[in-house]
């Protein structure tokens, strides 16, 4: 279920963007690019107290707590976004989780249905109310933050990848139904990006095959041509971009943006 948290939205003058998962991380970083381009933002989260921080930090905007994966919840930010503002211009569905770590034969069913419903529904979920407004309005711009694992088999992380994978299709097809009503919707392929997330990650990668986090760091860092981790902001850039007037005639891609991934292959013996 959502709980409201105090807010005092912007004027309906300027375009909205709805960030999911926006209140912290890659998230914030979307939601601040926006912010400061001169968009209202409005941000939802299962963190209250980076929810109530992010309103501090950016007054004017809105935020409610919600869990993605509940279709409610997803129906309950969307029509509040209406009613605050009057429109929507860009929704980015950001939310996602790592899903379990390990060979498939020792996952369980729970868990890697858990990382769809967030990954995958969890976008759907805002999709569904948020297209309907937007073909109203003939235009309109939907980014789901997928991942370069939706472009590469990624071992030991079987329900991440299934997960951006459909991500992807959903894309796509949403990109060919919603177009003739001037949507656009694309997907962002980040590599790994830095920060607390994917040192989490690490840890649990490193402890299913044995071997040091600082090893599958270097691997990880290995795998991009440009030997490294991206940035928070470099995704942010690229969805506003995607939503700025310079976009406007690019839907149903999967752009990366990740230093060129050349493999996330690991040994797998």
């Amino acid at each position: 279920m959502t709980q409201d948290i105090p807010a005092a939205p912007q004027g309906a003058a300027a375009p909205v963007a709805l960030v999911t998962a926006g209140a912290s991380g890659v998230g914030r970083a979307i939601a601040k690019a926006y912010y400061d381009a001169g968009w209202a933002v409005h941000v939802c989260d299962v963190d209250e107290r980076a929810l109530t921080d992010f309103l501090e930090a950016y007054p004017g905007s809105g935020a409610r707590r919600a869990d993605v994966s509940d279709p409610a919840a997803a129906e309950c930010v969307v029509k509040e976004v209406l009613a605050s503002y009057g429109r929507l211009d860009a929704l980015v569905n950001n939310a996602g989780i790592a899903g379990p770590t390990g060979p498939v034969e020792d996952l369980d069913a729970d868990s890697f249905r858990q990382c769809l419903d967030v990954n995958l529904v969890g976008a759907f979920n805002f999709i569904k109310h948020a297209a309907r407004a937007m073909k109203e309005a003939g235009s309109g711009s939907i980014i789901n933050i997928a991942s370069n694992a939706a472009l590469f088999g990624f071992p030991y992380r079987t329900p991440y990848a299934a997960s951006k994978w459909a991500l992807i299709g959903l894309t796509k097809t949403l990109a060919m139904e919603l177009g003739p009503y001037g949507v656009r919707v694309n997907a962002i392929c980040p590599g790994s990006v830095e920060g607390p997330r994917i040192e989490g990650v690490i840890v649990r990668e490193a402890a299913s095959r044995g071997v040091s986090p600082d090893a599958v760091r270097r691997t990880y860092e290995g795998q991009s041509s440009m030997q490294t981790f991206v940035r928070a902001e470099d995704v942010a850039n690229m969805c506003t971009f995607l939503s700025s007037k310079g976009g406007e005639r690019i839907s149903g891609q999967s752009i990366a943006v990740d230093g060129h991934t050349e493999s996330l292959s690991f040994p797998v013996k």
